[in-house]
């Protein structure tokens, strides 16, 4: 399995300032679905955060997301590593294949493949 990125996602109740604010660093807007808005650097595109006023077919917004190469592989390694799956692995409508697991520590991460 092979990460591909790792993408902060920072939870906002205004996400359009947090955007402005993100902007004045560098950030340019590279994905809008409107509940989230995926910034990145125009040097360094892999530099990215994502900003969430929720996330749409969760019940919870995850901590970060990690694109992995092979989702389905991570899922049953995770799953079978006794990890907790907090949403199920599913095709999201965006073109994405993902599921959440929390960490250790409690956070929450997106881990997904783009189809």
């Amino acid at each position: 399995m092979t990460v591909r990125r790792v993408v902060p996602n920072i939870r906002s109740e205004v996400v359009q300032e947090s955007q402005e604010f993100y902007g004045l660093l560098g950030f340019e807007e590279v994905m809008n679905h409107g509940w989230i808005v995926t910034l990145a650097s125009p040097s360094n595109p892999a530099a990215q955060i994502s900003l969430m006023s929720s996330d749409r077919t969760a019940p919870v917004t995850p901590d970060m997301s990690v694109e992995v190469d092979d989702v389905d592989a991570a899922y049953e390694v995770l799953r079978a590593s006794g990890a907790v799956i907090v949403h199920p692995l599913q095709d999201e409508e965006w073109r994405v294949r993902r599921f959440f697991v929390r960490d250790p520590n409690g956070r929450v991460v997106n881990v997904l493949s783009h189809r």
